[in-house]
C-alpha cells in the first residue's frame, strides 16, 4: 500500500491444460521406453510390497528373507525398478512363497501387436 493507495496485482493468465485419458499403462503415457516390461515389473514390484506389508515385515527382515540388503528393498518399495530385472524379481516372489507362471500365446489377427502383462491373485 502506498501513500494509502491500495495497488493492484496483474492477475496471472491461467493455460489451458489440455487433458488426456489415460492410455492404461502409466509408463506409455510418460512416453518411456520399454513401457510394458516397466508395467509388468511395476506390478511384480507391488505384489512384493503387499506381501511384505501383509506379513508386517519391517525392511531389514524383508531383506534378510529375499537375501538383500535393505537400502534394496528401500528402493523396491520406492519403485526404484532400475537393477531389479523381471527374473531377479520372480525369484524374490518364489522366496516368499509365490508361484510366478509364464504364459505364452499368439496373438489373434495378423498385424496385431503382442503385449505383456502381469495378473495376480
Amino acid at each position: 500500500m502506498r501513500n494509502g493507495v491500495r495497488s493492484k496485482k496483474a492477475k496471472p493468465k491461467e493455460e489451458a491444460i489440455e487433458i488426456k485419458p489415460s492410455s492404461g499403462n502409466f509408463f506409455v503415457d510418460l512416453a518411456l521406453a520399454n513401457p510394458e516390461e516397466l508395467l509388468a515389473k511395476a506390478k511384480l514390484v507391488q505384489r512384493i510390497i503387499d506381501i511384505i506389508a501383509e506379513r508386517k515385515l519391517t525392511q531389514a527382515r524383508a531383506a534378510t528373507l529375499l537375501g538383500i540388503d535393505q537400502p534394496k528393498v528401500s528402493a523396491l518399495m520406492r519403485g526404484k525398478l532400475d537393477g531389479f530385472s523381471s527374473d531377479r524379481l520372480f525369484r524374490f516372489l518364489n522366496a516368499r512363497g509365490q508361484n510366478v507362471e509364464i504364459v505364452l500365446w499368439p496373438t489373434r489377427r495378423a498385424g496385431e501387436q503382442a503385449s505383456t502383462r502381469v495378473a495376480t491373485t
